[in-house]
């Protein structure tokens, strides 16, 4: 990797966690739940868009920059772990269960779906 590229992994890793942030934010602010439906919005979108990169088929740096650097600073697997453990532990285990489950099957339709397009542009 050039030295250019480790400053564009991160520059785009920052912006994209920062990106994270907001979006965990904006979507927890408007669904008045436990259930940490801000990280669930974000995995899943970037699911979706990690399936999308692959149906296009990237390869090389655009991967790095747009997969690896990109989505993988905007995704946040600690996070949904966490706050997994974090309801268990509280005795919200519907929450705890619901988390595990629609995060897993939401990522997965997500990045399916993603796939599937990518491959048809």
């Amino acid at each position: 990797m050039s030295p250019l590229e480790w400053v564009a992994v991160g520059a785009i890793g920052g912006a994209s966690a920062l990106a994270r942030f907001f979006v965990d934010g904006i979507v927890a602010s408007r669904v008045a739940s436990d259930f940490p439906a801000g990280t669930l919005a974000v995995n899943a979108s970037g699911a979706f868009l990690l399936g999308l990169l692959t149906g296009l088929a990237l390869n090389g740096e655009s991967l790095l920059l747009a997969g690896t650097a990109s989505i993988g600073s905007y995704t946040t697997f600690s996070t949904w772990m966490l706050e997994s453990q974090r309801l268990s532990e509280s005795g919200d285990q519907v929450n705890a269960g619901a988390n595990l489950i629609v995060s897993m099957g939401a990522g997965l339709a997500a990045a399916a779906l993603g796939r599937l397009i990518g491959s048809h542009l």
